[in-house]
């Protein structure tokens, strides 16, 4: 990438939603002047959108992309060209330079591949499952290090790992809705690229609360992703064993909905684990 300022292509998959679009499309004005443009895939089937994109002061190329939130970032996808690219969610908030900071670590460290960064509230709250320590990503320790929202990557890694894989994520119409950002940085990280997570990039997002429905289908994607990528039987063992003692925990501390939310990811991750394909190829 040459010393220019890099252009960004923000990847953003909407349905359903206007509010808080316009609320994520307002915040780019704090970004610096950065080169952006947003890939706006419209999944609604009206004209809501209309007004939410008049008038707005950041360049926006509006696609209509299928339902499933994988198979609209593809449709994005078909469409980058930036130096850098990001999947936003609709629903998230960039906090002002945070483009601006992205693109000074990575000009001034060429090797790096891309960085992840951390969500935080609009009361400064994170999950408590967040790492506070920066690292090199592996497909051993990306697992709390990474969310779609706070994932920046170099356009060649886009063109080398492909689509994401449509049997994975919201509105996919499979058991597994969830973690199709997992297995984005997974191919990428198995295929040589070096993505830093950098606890300090915060992107303001909605912390979600321990509900065991969403314990369930998060834990039954996780184990869809433990058997895909073929995950050795020592790092299965921890990911199973990880929720039972969250679940004990709690149960000491008499909390019964959050040990609630860490068995129904347990039994989500088993039977995951269990219905999950063993593709031949990781894509």
């Amino acid at each position: 990438m040459s010393q220019r300022p890099p252009s960004f292509d923000l990847v953003v998959a909407t349905v359903g939603r206007t509010d808080e679009l316009a609320r994520f499309l307002d915040a780019l004005a704090g970004q610096n002047d950065a080169n952006v443009r947003v890939i706006l895939v419209d999944q609604n089937e009206d004209a809501r959108l209309d007004a939410v994109v008049a008038g707005r002061p950041v360049r926006i190329e509006r696609v209509r992309g299928p339902l499933g939130l994988s198979r609209a970032r593809n449709a994005g996808l078909a469409l980058v060209s930036a130096d850098l690219v990001a999947f936003p969610d609709d629903d998230c908030v960039y906090p002002p330079g945070l483009l601006a900071r992205v693109a000074e670590r990575l000009i001034a460290e060429p090797a790096l591949a891309g960085l992840t960064g951390r969500p935080e509230d609009a009361h400064g709250r994170t999950a408590a499952s967040w790492k506070d320590d920066g690292a090199i990503l592996t497909d051993d320790n990306l697992w709390n290090r990474a969310i779609s929202f706070t994932i920046f990557v170099r356009r060649d890694v886009v063109d080398k790992v492909g689509p994401f894989d449509e049997e994975l994520g919201l509105g996919a119409g499979t058991p597994w809705s969830s973690g199709e950002e997992i297995d984005y940085l997974v191919r990428a990280v198995r295929s040589g690229a070096r993505i830093e997570y950098d606890p300090s990039l915060i992107v303001e997002h909605e912390v979600r609360a321990d509900d065991a429905r969403i314990g369930a289908r998060d834990g039954a994607s996780v184990g869809y992703l433990l058997r895909k990528h073929r995950y050795p039987l020592r790092v299965v063992s921890r990911m199973l064993v990880r929720p039972l003692g969250g679940a004990a925990l709690s149960l000491l501390h008499r909390d019964l909905p959050r040990s609630r939310y860490h068995l129904a990811t347990l039994r989500g991750r088993m039977r995951g684990y269990r219905g999950a394909k063993r593709p031949n190829s990781s894509a």
